[in-house]
C-alpha cells in the first residue's frame, strides 16, 4: 500500500497541468471555436458521461498524429478539432508520438475534453509503467479512460486476470482516482473480447464496427455488440472507413454513409476516427453534424455496397 501511495504522489505532482476528474453533466463547450453541441451527443453507456458522436483517434496510416517527425501538422489537427468541437481523443501509449503531441495542445482544455489511452502490457507492473509514462506524455494527471489495448488471445486474457494481471492495475489506477474509467478493446477475435467483458465490468469497449464487419464470418457487430449492449458498456466504433478502403471506387460513396452506418448500430454511442489532414478533419465532422439514424433498408443497401470488398477492407483482423 505504501508503494501505491508513492505512486499517487509522484503522478500528482510529476505532470506539468492539473486537473480534477470531471463529471458528465460538467463537461461543456469549448470556447476556441464552434460549439461541441453542433455534433450530437450520447451518453457513453453506463460511464453517465454524455460525449460528441465523433471522437479523434491517436493513429492511423496516414496520419501526422502520430508520427513523431510531424508536430506542426499533427498540432493543427488537434487544434482544429478543438475548434470544431470535439471532445473525445483517443490515443495509446504504442502510437507513436501521439500521446506528446495530445499533450502539447489538450492541457488547456482538459476540464472540458474527454481523454482516452491504452495499455498494451499484460501484467500489472508493466501496464503501470504505461500509466506513468502516457501521464506524463498527455501531460495530465488522469485519464477519463484507460483500455487494454488489442487483447487478441486466449491466454493473454488468462493473463490479465491473473494475480499478477494488468487488471490489478486498472482496479488500482481507478481506485486512486487516476483512472476514471476502464475499457478493453480489440479487433482481432470477438471471443476473446466478449470473455473479457464476461470476466470485469468494464465501463467501455472499443471494437471495429463498419459496413464490412458482417461480412466475416465472426463480426464484432453479431459476437460482441448485443454482450456490450445487454451490459450497458459504452461502445466505440473504431476502422469506420476502414482506413479509407470503404471509399475507394465501386464501394461506398463518402464518409457520411461509413460513418452513418457505424452510429446507426443499435448499442454504438459514439465513434473514433482519424485524421490525415485538418480538412479530412472537417469533412467527417460535418458528416457526424448532419448525421441521422438510417433504416435498416438502408443499413443493408450500405452492406450490399461493401460485399466485394469485405475481404480486403477486414484486413485488420490479422493485427494482434
Amino acid at each position: 500500500m505504501k508503494g501505491r501511495k508513492t505512486r499517487r504522489n509522484f503522478l500528482l505532482t510529476s505532470v506539468a497541468v492539473a486537473s480534477s476528474i470531471i463529471g458528465a453533466d460538467t463537461l461543456t463547450n469549448n470556447t476556441s471555436g464552434t460549439a461541441s453541441a453542433t455534433i450530437p451527443e450520447r451518453v457513453l453507456g453506463r460511464t453517465g458521461v454524455k460525449v460528441p458522436i465523433l471522437g479523434l483517434g491517436g493513429a492511423g496510416t496516414n496520419t501526422p498524429l502520430d508520427k513523431p517527425d510531424k508536430e506542426r501538422e499533427a498540432v493543427a489537427i488537434i487544434e482544429r478539432a478543438i475548434a470544431l468541437g470535439i471532445r473525445y481523443f483517443d490515443t495509446a501509449s504504442s502510437y507513436g508520438a501521439s500521446e506528446l503531441h495530445f499533450g502539447k495542445v489538450l492541457p488547456p482544455h482538459r476540464s472540458q475534453i474527454f481523454l482516452a489511452s491504452k495499455t498494451a502490457k499484460r501484467d500489472r507492473d508493466g501496464a503501470w509503467r504505461e500509466l506513468e509514462s502516457s501521464l506524463n506524455r498527455l501531460n495530465t494527471d488522469h485519464l477519463d479512460l484507460w483500455q487494454l489495448h488489442h487483447v487478441s488471445f486466449p491466454e493473454e486474457i488468462d493473463t490479465i486476470f491473473s494475480a499478477s494481471g494488468a487488471i490489478k492495475a486498472l482496479e488500482e489506477a481507478m481506485q486512486q482516482k487516476i483512472v476514471r474509467f476502464a475499457g478493453i478493446t480489440g479487433h482481432h477475435d470477438t471471443q476473446v473480447i466478449a470473455e473479457g467483458i464476461r470476466r470485469f465490468p468494464f465501463h467501455t469497449t472499443l471494437i471495429p464496427i463498419n459496413a464490412v464487419e458482417n461480412h466475416h464470418t465472426d463480426s464484432f457487430i453479431k459476437g460482441v455488440l448485443p454482450l456490450a449492449k445487454q451490459q450497458n458498456l459504452g461502445v466505440i466504433a473504431m476502422k469506420v472507413p476502414a482506413y479509407g478502403k470503404l471509399l475507394q471506387a465501386g464501394a461506398l460513396d463518402n464518409i457520411q454513409q461509413a460513418l452513418g452506418y457505424s452510429l446507426s448500430q443499435s448499442g454504438v454511442h459514439c465513434c473514433i476516427i482519424p485524421a490525415d489532414s485538418a480538412q479530412q478533419l472537417e469533412e467527417n465532422v460535418q458528416a457526424a453534424v448532419s448525421y441521422q439514424l438510417l433504416t435498416n433498408q438502408q443499413l443493408a443497401a450500405i452492406e450490399q455496397r461493401t460485399a466485394n470488398i469485405w475481404q480486403e477492407s477486414t484486413f485488420y483482423r490479422a493485427w494482434s
